[in-house]
Formats: C-alpha cells, sequence, structure tokens
C-alpha cells in the first residue's frame, strides 16, 4: 500500500507508517507521475484533486483534513470509482474563535456595543450553527440564511437574503463554494447584493474567496458602503489583491481555522477514513501530543470594566487577531509561508480564567464560551 500525504498536515508523521509505504509532499509537488501508483492521498485545498492529476492511476482513495472539498472534482472521482472524504465540522470552533475575535476587534477599534446589533450570518452548517449561538450568547440579533436548511427543516429559524439585506448591521459568509444550482455561491456578494442593502455594513469572509466578488468589494469600500471588512478568504489565493488588502480592516491569510484543534481533528478524521477504507484497524486514532500556548491562565479583574470588555479581554488574549493581520499587511507575498508556519493557537476550553470581581451573567457567558473558570 502507497499513501501520498500534504507535508503541512501535522500529527500525522507514523501514524500510516505500520501499514503503508508513505510519502510527504507539498501540496505543490504532488504529480500526476508521483500519484499514478499510490492507494490513496491525504491532501489539503492547495493540491486539486481532478482527472489531470488522477488520470490512469491506482488512487482509490482521497481524503482531505478539511472542511472544504471544492478542490477535489467530486463527480470526476466519483464516476471513476475514486471515494473522496472531507473533514466535515473539523476546524468549526476554530472558526468561531476567528470570528468572535475579528468582532470583539472592531468592537474595540470602532467604540462599538456588540449587544443588540443584528448580524446576518450566510451559510449555517457547521460553522455557521455555531457562529450564530455564539453571536446570541453576547446579546446580538442573530438572522440565519441558509436555503438549503430551510427547505429541509421548514422556515422556522430562518430569513431570506432580503431581510438580511434590508437589516443586518454585520454580515458573515460561511457558505460552501458551488457554481451553478439555485443555491450558487460564487460572487454571492457581488454589486447587486451590496447594493441592494438598506444601510452601510460590516462584511467577515471566512468562508472562500470566489464566495465575494473582489472588485465589488473593494469598489463598496471604497465608497463607505461597506463600512469594513474583515477578510480571511481571498480570490486567486495565494496571488491577493494588494489593493483590497489595504482597504480591509483585518486581513488574514486563510488561517481561521488554522488552530492547533482543528487541525488535530481534521488529521484524525482522514487517518480513521484511510483505516475504515483499507481495514487497518485504527477507525479509532486519534492525534496526541497537540501543543499548548506558553500561557493559558488568563487573569481578568473586572472592575470598571463592562461585561464586552471583560469577554473581549477573554478572546483577544487566546488570539490576538491583529497580529496575523499585520504580518500579512507587512509580507503579503508570504501568503503561503504564513500558512505553512503558522503559530501555535489553541481554541477556548484550552484556557482557563482567573476571574475577579466579575458578575455572574458574564461569568455564565464565558462558560457557555467554553473556557474554564475559577476564583481569585
Amino acid at each position: 500500500m502507497k499513501v501520498i500525504i500534504d507535508n503541512k498536515i501535522p500529527y500525522i508523521k507514523g501514524a500510516l507508517e505500520p501499514f503503508a509505504e508513505v510519502i510527504y509532499l507539498a501540496g505543490k509537488d504532488t504529480t500526476a507521475e508521483i500519484v499514478k501508483d499510490a492507494d490513496a492521498i491525504i491532501t489539503r485545498t492547495r493540491t486539486k484533486c481532478n482527472e489531470e492529476l488522477l488520470a490512469g492511476s491506482t488512487v482509490k482513495m482521497i481524503a482531505t483534513a478539511t472542511i472544504g472539498y471544492d478542490h477535489i472534482d467530486t463527480k470526476w472521482c466519483e464516476a471513476n470509482g475514486i471515494e473522496w472524504k472531507n473533514a466535515p465540522g473539523c476546524n468549526s470552533w476554530s472558526v468561531v474563535q476567528y470570528i468572535m475575535a475579528g468582532l470583539h476587534t472592531l468592537a474595540l477599534e470602532k467604540k462599538m456595543k456588540l449587544e443588540g446589533m443584528t448580524i446576518g450570518i450566510i451559510g449555517a452548517g457547521n460553522v455557521g450553527s455555531k457562529v450564530a449561538k455564539y453571536c446570541q450568547l453576547i446579546g446580538m440579533n442573530v438572522l440565519v440564511n441558509d436555503p438549503p436548511r430551510q427547505r429541509n427543516e421548514g422556515n422556522d429559524g430562518f430569513v431570506s437574503l432580503e431581510e438580511i439585506q434590508e437589516k443586518a448591521e454585520i454580515i458573515t459568509i460561511h457558505t460552501p463554494l458551488t457554481y451553478e444550482g439555485a443555491d450558487k455561491t460564487f460572487h454571492l456578494i457581488d454589486e447587486k447584493f451590496i447594493d441592494s442593502c438598506s444601510q452601510d455594513f460590516f462584511l467577515i469572509n471566512a468562508a472562500r474567496g470566489e464566495v465575494a466578488d473582489t472588485h465589488a468589494v473593494l469598489t463598496a469600500l471604497k465608497f463607505g458602503k461597506i463600512r469594513e471588512a474583515i477578510i480571511d478568504c481571498w480570490e486567486k489565493e495565494p496571488e491577493i489583491d494588494l489593493d483590497l488588502l489595504e482597504h480591509t480592516f483585518i486581513s488574514t491569510p486563510h488561517i481561521a481555522g488554522y488552530s492547533r484543534d482543528g487541525k488535530a481533528n481534521g488529521t484524525s478524521m482522514s487517518i480513521r477514513e484511510i483505516s475504515k477504507k483499507f481495514g487497518l484497524g485504527i477507525d479509532n486514532w486519534k492525534c496526541s501530543n497537540v501543543e499548548l500556548p506558553e500561557k493559558t491562565l488568563i487573569e481578568i479583574d473586572g472592575t470598571g470594566k463592562t461585561d464586552q470588555e471583560v469577554i473581549a479581554e477573554a478572546i483577544l488574549f487566546t488570539y490576538p487577531i491583529l497580529g496575523d493581520s499585520n504580518r500579512l499587511k507587512f509580507y503579503p507575498r508570504a501568503f503561503e509561508k504564513q500558512r505553512g508556519d503558522y503559530p501555535v493557537r489553541r481554541e477556548f476550553p484550552s484556557f482557563t480564567i482567573q476571574a475577579n470581581n466579575i458578575g455572574p451573567k458574564v461569568k455564565n457567558t464565558l462558560k457557555d464560551l467554553g473556557f474554564q473558570l475559577k476564583e481569585k
């Protein structure tokens, strides 16, 4: 058995060596010649798994350690007997952490009170549904648009895009990238969409770059129709639009889902799928030795602070998002390197808050966000 593995997938070395010849390669170096006699590929979004790569090969399965799978030509694979699996939900909590860090940074810089603001969430899958829950926890008015779910589950809890365009002060996108059909998302955020919004709004894109039309977003930012943008996903990555980069409030190199927790989950799910396919007997395999940051104790004194300020302090301790943004703005040509060498980031449950002078309401919110709490 031979398996080709993207060498940027963490915690995976040693998992399959007892069962197979394992070759680790950069995504860009995974070629048709390399995979022609392979049985399986474990990949990330940078390897296009299509006819050009796979035709004539012995590949029987592709596992991508990511939620997204638009880098896999699923129709061609299915038509040619190649099974594929993604890792749904693997890094959803990481993206939630990113959104919460972005929102609280925005609130601090713009002196906004998030409680009572209306946020429109487009796409309510593994990520969007969790974003909705967390936004409700901090007192935001949440509007959710997800036509496929609405058709399957009924109208309760869902609104139309038109209602989001009418009411939302913040719009965040959490859809897959699709190019056809009634629910296609390619350039969903375009000039027409923006012009149909009844008020200026903040835009967040941590889904796929092509969901938002770069030219339309840039124009709207220049003319104030979009007040500020937080962008993690870009068209034509890694060759991103430098003019758009300059005009965004927070710009990051497609790392919203890059917590160590999310990466470990994606790796674990991929190994389990390979095990099931080839009968390796490690169907419950799990990553071990996932690093912690240097400091996991957050000491907060709530004296004189609002609930929002306390929550922001906790969230931004776990993820000071402006650091990632400043790095990309300073050196945008290092987009891929910044992804490949991304530092340790852990999600809320890895942190304990030592709280002093914090009321019961905010304590409960912090617990619901996933933090561990202990009294000082």
